[in-house]
C-alpha cells in the first residue's frame, strides 16, 4: 500500500482575514515564540510548506461536507445518476444530478470555496516568498500553475468571477467584482507562461514528488486553457509540447491506467495522491466539519450499494454506499461501439455481475439503471484493513486531473478545429487503437462528433462531460431531458452567502 505523497500541513482558516486592518483587540495580541507570517515566506523550508498547503487543497474533497469537485462536474452530465438510499440521500448532490440546485445547494458552496481557498494559498507563495533560490523559483512557478488550475474550474463551472491575486482587507472583501472571463483566462495564461521555463520536466522529479506539477502538466493546462477559449493552433501548439517531450505515453493496457500500478505512471499528467495507510475505523474517522483527512472517501460512496449488492467471487469490487450509478447511455455507447476493454474497465451491468457468480437484490433502487461505476472502483487492493483498519473508509485511489489520453484527445479537437484534419485523426488514432478499435477515416462534422464521442467513452468519470458538452453548445440536446435548462443550467450558482455578504452578482436564473 502506497504512502500518501502530500502531508497536511494545514494552515488556519482564519488567515484568510489576516491584513484586514481592523483594530486590534485582546485575541489580536502576539504570541510569544511565534513568527510574524511575513517572516514565515524567508526560507526554502517556510517556501515548501507553503507549497504543500496551496497542494493540499486539491485533496479537499471532504473536507466540509460532501463536496466533491469531480462528482460536482460529473453529475450534472449524462453519465450517470447520483444514487444512494433515496431522494434524501446526499440532496446537495442529488440536486446537482436532477438540475435542481440552486444557490443555496452545499457541495456547491464548497466547491467554490476550495478553490478560492486554494487560490489563496497559491497567492501566499507567489506574493511572499521572496525567489532567491532556484527552489524558491520553482515553488512559485508550481504556485502559479495550481493558481491557474483553481481558476480554471471557477471560470468554468461560474462564468465570470471574481479574480483575486493578493490578501483583501474585510473592507475590500465586498467590493470585489466579477472579473469578464477573458480577464480570468489571461490572467491564468500569464501564469503559466511564466511558470513554464521554470519547472522540470515529469522525469526529472524523484519518486517521492512525483504529486508536483510538472512543465508538461503546465503545457497541458495551458493547451486546456487555449481550447476553451477557442484559441485553436494556440491549443495544438500547446498540446505538441506535450506530445513531442516524449514525457508521456499512454498504458498499454487500458485496465492499468486506474489501478494502484498506473497511479504517477507514463500516462499520469497531473494527479492528485490519497492514502490507504491512515488506519481509520468508525471511531476515529473525522466526520466533523474542518476535518483533515487523507483518504479517499468519495471511493466507498461510489462502491455498489452493499444492502443488495454481493461481489462475485473472482471479483474485487467490493460494496459501498451506492453513489454514481451509470446510465444505460454510456454502456449502450461501449456496445455500439465495440468498445469491450475500455467498457469493462468502467461499467459494469447487472448481467455481468450475476453472469460472473454476484448479485444485486434490489431491481427498484432509488436510481439503479442496472449498472455499476467501476473507474474510480471500490477495489479491495486499493484499500486497507492494516491495524484494525476499517476497509470502507481507506481507500487510496488517486484522482487523476489530467491524463496522456486527454491531452491526445483535445490536441485532436484543436488540430480539427485548426483545419488540420490529418493530425487530428493521428491524435485521436494512439487513444482508439490501446482501445483496441479502428481507425477513424472520418472528414469534417464526423470527425468532430467522432471525437466528441472518444471523449464520452475514454473520460467517463472523470468530470469533463458535462463542461465539455457546455462548451460544444450540445448540452441542451443531451442532458435536456434530465432537466437541464438553457441560459441557466451552463453555468453553476454562485453561492448565496457571497451573493449576500459579497456583494457578487448572482449568475442568471438562479435564486
Amino acid at each position: 500500500m502506497k504512502h500518501s505523497i502530500i502531508r497536511y500541513t494545514f494552515l488556519s482558516l482564519t488567515a484568510l482575514f489576516l491584513g484586514s486592518g481592523c483594530a486590534k483587540s485582546f485575541l489580536d495580541q502576539e504570541i510569544p515564540g511565534r513568527s510574524p507570517d511575513q517572516e514565515f515566506y524567508a526560507t526554502d523550508a517556510d517556501a515548501q510548506a507553503a507549497t504543500f498547503a496551496a497542494y493540499d487543497f486539491l485533496q479537499a474533497d471532504y473536507n466540509w461536507g460532501w463536496a466533491s469537485i469531480l462528482l460536482v462536474k460529473t453529475f450534472p452530465s449524462d453519465e450517470s445518476n447520483a444514487g444512494g438510499s433515496g431522494p434524501a440521500d446526499q440532496p446537495s448532490y442529488q440536486a446537482l444530478d436532477n438540475f435542481t440546485f440552486e444557490s443555496q445547494n452545499e457541495a456547491v458552496l464548497w466547491t467554490w470555496r476550495v478553490c478560492y481557498f486554494g487560490a489563496y494559498r497559491c497567492n501566499q507563495v507567489i506574493n511572499r516568498v521572496k525567489g532567491e533560490t532556484d527552489l524558491q523559483k520553482r515553488l512559485i512557478a508550481e504556485s502559479k500553475v495550481l493558481r491557474a488550475h483553481f481558476y480554471f474550474d471557477l471560470v468554468g463551472l461560474w462564468g465570470d468571477v471574481p479574480l483575486i491575486l493578493k490578501d483583501l482587507t474585510s473592507a475590500e472583501y465586498s467590493k470585489i467584482p466579477r472579473a469578464k472571463k477573458a480577464e480570468v483566462y489571461a490572467q491564468m495564461e500569464k501564469d503559466l507562461k511564466e511558470a513554464i521555463p521554470l519547472l522540470p520536466v515529469k522525469s526529472a522529479y524523484p519518486a517521492s514528488e512525483r504529486f508536483r506539477v510538472s512543465k508538461g502538466a503546465a503545457q497541458a493546462l495551458l493547451g486546456k486553457v487555449y481550447l476553451y477559449q477557442q484559441k485553436w493552433p494556440e491549443a495544438a501548439a500547446a498540446f505538441n509540447d506535450v506530445i513531442t517531450s516524449h514525457e508521456y505515453d499512454l498504458e498499454a493496457d487500458f485496465a492499468k491506467v486506474f489501478s494502484n500500478a498506473g497511479e504517477f505512471g507514463i500516462e499520469s499528467v497531473f494527479e492528485v495522491p490519497f492514502s490507504s495507510r491512515k488506519g481509520f475505523d468508525w471511531g476515529n474517522f473525522p466526520w466533523a466539519t474542518f476535518r483533515l483527512i487523507e483518504s479517499n472517501i468519495h471511493v466507498q460512496l461510489q462502491g455498489p450499494r452493499s444492502d443488495f449488492y454481493t461481489k462475485a467471487p473472482n471479483d474485487s469490487l467490493q460494496a459501498g454506499w451506492g453513489f454514481n450509478l451509470p446510465k444505460p447511455k454510456l454502456y449502450n455507447a461501449y456496445v455500439a461501439a465495440g468498445d469491450v476493454k475500455r467498457r469493462q474497465n468502467t461499467v459494469m451491468s447487472v448481467g455481468e455481475l450475476v453472469a460472473n457468480g454476484g448479485a444485486w437484490t434490489a431491481p427498484t433502487a432509488w436510481d439503479y439503471e442496472g449498472f455499476f461505476q467501476r473507474k474510480y472502483g471500490s477495489f479491495e487492493g486499493q484499500t486497507s484493513s492494516e491495524g484494525g483498519a476499517v476497509p470502507d473508509l481507506n481507500y487510496g485511489n488517486n484522482i487523476r486531473l489530467i491524463r496522456y489520453a486527454d491531452v491526445l484527445l483535445m490536441a485532436a479537437e484543436a488540430y480539427y478545429r485548426a483545419g488540420n484534419e490529418g493530425r487530428a485523426r493521428e491524435e485521436l488514432k494512439k487513444v482508439r487503437v490501446r482501445a483496441g478499435l479502428g481507425e477513424i477515416t472520418a472528414t469534417g462534422d464526423a470527425l468532430f462528433n467522432a471525437i466528441v464521442n472518444e471523449r464520452f467513452l475514454e473520460l467517463a468519470f472523470e468530470g469533463f462531460r458535462y463542461m465539455d458538452l457546455v462548451r460544444w453548445g450540445k448540452a441542451e440536446a443531451e442532458l435536456g431531458a434530465l432537466g437541464y435548462k438553457a441560459n441557466k443550467h451552463e453555468l453553476l450558482p454562485i453561492p448565496n452567502e457571497d451573493v449576500r455578504i459579497g456583494n457578487i452578482e448572482q449568475n442568471k436564473g438562479y435564486n
